[in-house]
């Protein structure tokens, strides 16, 4: 006979509290809105790869380290073999330093022996992104915290037990003893990675191994951000911030197609920023926002979802409507911000927004027509009109001109030849980097974007990441250490010796979701992926492939998946091959 997990919870409930066997105390198991919520992520216990530094090498404090290395079982035992063991006198209290491969989001599941006496044995905890913060200490020297998520912290290890700790996110984890005269067996030390188990359905791969590696880290580092809900970075920003899901949102599109993390996020932000409060305080967030729902509904087709958004997407455009002056200049207040580069940049902000202003009243237009609201529909058009028709002044300044051509006020040739390629990959930003590279697209200049990304994006991969950073400057690469090895003096510390802005220092967030957007762009542009109708009813395959000579890949849809499959003859043409599913047309031309 077969018994249900939940009737046995329930039934376990009557037992020992009296609980109605039908229903749940209300206690258990609800959101803020009452509903019911279920965590879908997984566990996974990874053993370290390796052994990044210890304090003792003599056998006298650390000894048999290397047990640390094997692969466990997770269960403690009664013969004490194959242990690690730290010891500390009045003078030394060991430490050691794990490298578990790969970023991760979780903690550590540390497994202990039968030490001599049964008194719980206290330790130190230091996760870090790089090995240089697993070293830290929080102070103000190099800008280490334990904001948003515990990476540094004191807990006590049980005789002959197990014990989890930590959420955060890391690669590198530093255990020491804290106190004087202890003795420590361990038996694992173990990672516990939490993710969702999702699948990879888009795909990407050419003949260049250094951008399919850059595709996939950016769908990792997107996966890693799909947590509860979808963050910013696993480590520090465990914050749904609208304006950096819009890169995030489309990795998504590319990758894993439809999920629900999507609308609960903006269904999220929709809550608990009631208008007039602008979108995380930022009124480039609010129409971030509008944005978002047009992405959304065009790559997953869910009518039943955008019509849930119908009366505050009316309120919201009426409230930005109220912005914008007589002359059709915006007048937005609140925070005003486009990314941190740009941040100290009054006039590029003002460009950025004016062109994100009449972005969002075109998707206004779209939505609202979509939605039978035909007078709102009428009004977001003319304010795009007037916006339109107000003098701009364009100027050396990346982030705003890439705007500028995406809401189609400057030419896109112009604008690359003058402002977005000049010096490559310098000025670029993690996160207004994908609006840089769609508008060298626009006009034509495939090839650069290409060398762009394995410059800007594969100098962090250089440097020893496994997911993209909050952000980065190819001149932090001169003499630098990589963030897998120790610092030695005679280098410069890349994780803890820049940033700026909220992200100083150790702060710095290695695995940032808005700068996956060469995942999305990759296979928009060089696998050559767009939407043309709602719900991919009908898209177009037309390939970019630079200096390629090949590039296969898959795409997701609401129907199923497209394959595809791109080669370049010997004339230089490319041969295309797909197949699809019957309910999706695709055009080539």
């Amino acid at each position: 006979m077969k018994i249900k997990i939940s009737s046995v919870i329930v039934f376990f409930l009557f037992c020992i509290v009296g609980v109605n066997a039908q229903k749940l105390p209300p206690i258990f198991g609800k959101d803020f809105n009452g509903k019911t919520t279920d965590d879908n992520r997984v566990r996974k216990y990874i053993s370290a790869q390796r052994i990044v530094w210890q304090s003792d090498m003599t056998g006298k404090y650390i000894s048999g380290e290397k047990n640390l290395l094997k692969n466990g079982n997770g269960q403690p035992e009664l013969p004490q073999r194959n242990l690690c063991t730290l010891k500390s006198d009045a003078d030394i209290k060991p430490g050691i330093v794990l490298d578990f491969g790969i970023e991760l989001h979780g903690g550590i599941q540390i497994i202990t022996g039968m030490m001599k006496t049964h008194d719980p044995v206290r330790v130190r905890i230091r996760f870090g992104e790089s090995v240089s913060e697993a070293m830290s200490n929080v102070d103000t020297i190099k800008g280490a915290t334990n904001d948003h998520s515990m990476r540094d912290f004191i807990v006590a290890l049980p005789w002959l037990g197990n014990l989890e700790v930590g959420n955060s996110g890391f690669r590198f984890v530093r255990i020491d003893l804290v106190d004087n005269n202890t003795e420590l067996f361990l038996k694992e030390v173990n990672a516990v990675f939490v993710y969702k188990d999702l699948d990879y359905k888009g795909s990407f791969e050419c003949n260049d191994p250094k951008l399919n590696k850059i595709w996939m880290t950016g769908a990792y580092t997107v996966h890693l951000n799909m947590q509860e809900y979808i963050w910013d970075g696993i480590k520090r920003d465990r914050l749904v911030w609208v304006g950096d899901m819009y890169p995030e949102v489309m990795t998504v599109n590319s990758v894993f197609g439809n999920n629900d993390i999507i609308p609960r996020s903006l269904d999220v932000a929709k809550k608990q920023n009631p208008i007039p409060a602008w979108m995380n305080t930022i009124s480039a967030y609010s129409m971030w926002w509008v944005l978002l729902q047009k992405e959304w509904y065009y790559y997953q087709g869910d009518k039943k979802y955008l019509a849930e958004q119908k009366e505050y997407l009316l309120d919201l455009l009426k409230f930005l409507i109220s912005k914008v002056d007589s002359n059709g200049k915006e007048e937005l207040d609140g925070t005003r911000f486009l990314d941190w580069p740009s941040s100290e940049n009054p006039e590029a902000i003002h460009l950025g927004y004016q062109a994100l202003m009449i972005m969002t009243m075109k998707a206004g237009n779209e939505l609202c027509t979509i939605l039978s609201e035909p007078q709102m529909a009428e009004e977001c058009l003319q304010i795009e009109m007037k916006m339109r028709n107000f003098q701009l002044n364009p100027i050396q300044n990346k982030q705003a001109a890439a705007l500028l051509v995406l809401a189609g006020l400057i030419d896109p040739v112009k604008a690359n030849n003058e402002i977005l390629s000049i010096g490559g990959a310098k000025n670029f930003s993690t996160f207004y980097g994908y609006f840089m590279l769609q508008a060298m697209a626009k006009a034509g200049n495939y090839q650069q974007c290409i060398d762009i990304i394995k410059q800007f994006w594969g100098g962090m991969l250089d440097m020893g990441a496994t997911t993209f950073w909050e952000d980065f400057n190819l001149d932090w690469l001169e003499n630098a250490s990589r963030i897998d090895e120790l610092v030695t003096s005679d280098k410069i510390d890349i994780h803890g010796d820049y940033g700026a802005y909220c992200y100083k220092g150790l702060r710095h967030s290695l695995c940032h979701g808005w700068a996956s957007g060469p995942t999305a762009w990759l296979t928009e542009y060089v696998l050559g992926v767009s939407v043309v109708e709602p719900g991919c009813k009908i898209i177009r395959i037309k390939p970019n492939l630079g200096n390629l000579n090949w590039v296969t890949g898959t795409f997701p849809t609401p129907y199923g998946i497209v394959k595809i499959a791109h080669s370049k003859l010997a004339d230089g043409t490319v041969k295309t091959e797909y197949t699809a599913p019957k309910e999706v047309k695709v055009l080539t031309k």
